[in-house]
Order: C-alpha cells, then structure tokens, then sequence
C-alpha cells in the first residue's frame, strides 16, 4: 500500500512540475506581449501547482498534518 501513495505523490510532484512550468510560459508569453501585471492564466496554474503539491505532501512519509 505504500508504495501505491509513493507512486502517486510522485506523479503529484511531476504534475506540479509540468503546472509550474505551463505557469512560466504563460508569463513569458505576457511579458513578450508586453502586459505588466501577470495573466489570470499564470494565477490559475500557479494556483493548481499549489494545490497539487499541497496533495502531495500529505502524501509524503511521516507528514503529521493528515491526522489532525
């Protein structure tokens, strides 16, 4: 059973990773574009990559949090 939760917190951590990378391209999109403030795309992947890790680290070995 364990190594069920490892393997999906590691698919959880490579999700956030692919959303962070989604959010900076968005930014460089909008900085090419020449927006000054950051896109309500880049804050909504950015948004979901913390959630995702959020998911994640309960997941992780000798986390706490999930019992309170």
């Amino acid at each position: 059973m364990r190594t069920d939760r490892d393997d999906l917190r590691q698919r959880l951590e490579a999700i956030a990773e692919e959303l962070g990378d989604l959010a900076l391209d968005a930014l460089r999109e909008a900085v090419e574009a020449g927006e000054t403030t950051s896109p309500p795309e880049e804050r909504r992947l950015t948004r979901a990559r913390r959630a995702v890790e959020k998911a994640a680290l309960l997941l992780a070995d000798g986390d706490t949090a999930a019992d309170d």
